[in-house]
């Protein structure tokens, strides 16, 4: 699996300045992806979205599917998870943001648990995107085995 320099790092997020002074390449790609996506797909509405990197560096962007029976419903990285198994692609890591009303900022919101499942199919290295704390409005990327540290598959 590829190993992307510095996303243990903490990622400037949302209106403040955008990227700081120990953000990588890498980071501001994918998280840029993720704000450049929401804002042309829903400018200015309730929105979930999800980018996600891939082991060859393409960004892979989903949206959120509501449904009227819950069940039916499609987290937004659905879409990203099904384009890396149908071009043969490793997901590397993962962010997605919302945005809860019209003029409401983005914000992070990490993996659920059933796409945190989906996204071990790559092993638990995967990074996924989580909130930071409300003061800095930062996002951290942290390792799925950091995450969900009690993993119920043996030897993973």
């Amino acid at each position: 699996m590829v190993r992307l320099v510095g996303l243990n790092r903490r990622v400037p997020f949302l209106d403040q300045d955008p990227f700081g002074a120990y953000a990588s390449l890498t980071e501001i790609k994918l998280v840029q992806a993720a704000i450049d996506f929401a804002n042309q797909r829903y400018p200015n509405q309730s929105s979930v979205v999800a980018a996600m990197l891939t082991d060859c560096d393409d960004i892979y962007t989903g949206v959120w599917n509501d449904a009227s029976v819950d069940a039916a419903a499609l987290c937004a990285e659905t879409g990203p998870i099904c384009q890396a198994h149908a071009t043969n692609r490793e997901i590397v890591a993962s962010i997605c943001v919302c945005r809860d009303t019209n003029d409401a900022s983005l914000r992070v919101l990490p993996a659920c648990g059933i796409c945190q499942e989906r996204l071990a199919y790559w092993g638990l290295d995967v990074l996924i995107a989580v909130p930071g704390n409300v003061v800095s409005g930062i996002c951290t990327f942290v390792s799925l085995r950091d995450l969900r540290p009690h993993y119920w598959l043996p030897d993973s």
